[in-house]
């Protein structure tokens, strides 16, 4: 099946290889004979490949489990990492989740392991971050919390309601929004390494508008991955995908509550 999402047709070539794979019995015995989806043996038909097509099932418990292991990460990070501390776990985890970010982005097959691990390290880097904004503004990180979920669920809403659809035009859209604000955030830390304050993190006008730009951006990338969940599991997608799904939505979470957090404390500065 053809889709114009280029992640999803990469990933479906990925499963059609693998599932190409599968189809070979164990013992090596039978040959495929064209026009028919399986190898036989003695000219019967050899069983169906074992490998399961992925499920909104499976897509919901890998990210409810993703989202447990941040926060029991984020937590034991939270109370373990002592305040002298919470500068350089912040920027350790915040260069291993970009890395690990990456290398999951553009691999070619489900990683279930990285994707893991890619968890725990955001947990750290959410732990350490939230408990150097709270130590200046009480009561921010519940607030982010309740607000992340809420636009959550919002957009899964809006999604299922049509009422925002993933449409080619909005596909390319949005993924040149989200490489543009990466790249201003990328340009920004560099300036800020040297010392050049550009006004994007300040706390002023630019700074919020920034966020709020951001925030948008982090929210209408769920309609991203709620549309390559449906199109995967039309697609047939290996279960193991579902860790891929998963972990784009578990991404979209993390940058959107770390923005929402900064909003706040923008408008929380003078207390």
């Amino acid at each position: 099946m053809k889709t114009s999402n280029p992640v999803l047709a990469r990933l479906g070539q990925a499963a059609e290889r693998e599932r190409a794979a599968g189809y070979a019995p164990a013992g090596g015995y039978g040959q495929p004979i064209p026009g028919q989806p399986y190898p036989t043996a003695d000219g019967y038909p050899a069983a169906p490949p074992t490998v399961q097509p992925m499920s909104i099932d499976d897509v919901v418990v890998k990210t409810v489990t993703l989202l447990g292991i941040t926060g029991i990460t984020a937590v034991a990070a939270w109370v373990l990492v002592p305040d002298a501390l919470l500068g350089p776990a912040w920027i350790g985890a915040a260069i291993v989740g970009l890395i690990l970010g990456l290398v999951i982005s553009f691999s070619r097959m489900a990683n279930p392991a990285l994707v893991v691990t890619y968890a725990v390290v955001e947990g750290v880097f959410v732990g350490v971050i939230s408990k150097f904004f709270e130590s200046l503004y009480d009561g921010i990180v519940l607030q982010a919390v309740v607000a992340t979920f809420g636009v959550f669920f919002l957009m899964a809403v809006l999604y299922k309601m049509k009422a925002i659809r993933a449409t080619p035009k909005f596909t390319r859209g949005l993924i040149a929004a989200m490489v543009g604000v990466f790249a201003v955030m990328m340009i920004n830390l560099v300036l800020a390494l040297f010392g050049f304050d550009t006004g994007l993190r300040s706390g002023g006008p630019l700074a919020i508008g920034f966020s709020l730009i951001c925030i948008v951006v982090a929210s209408l990338s769920f309609i991203l991955s709620f549309h390559e969940v449906e199109e995967g599991v039309r697609m047939g997608l290996p279960q193991r995908y579902s860790w891929t799904a998963a972990f784009g939505i578990l991404v979209s979470l993390i940058w959107l509550y770390i923005e929402i957090l900064r909003l706040l404390s923008y408008f929380q500065g003078d207390d």
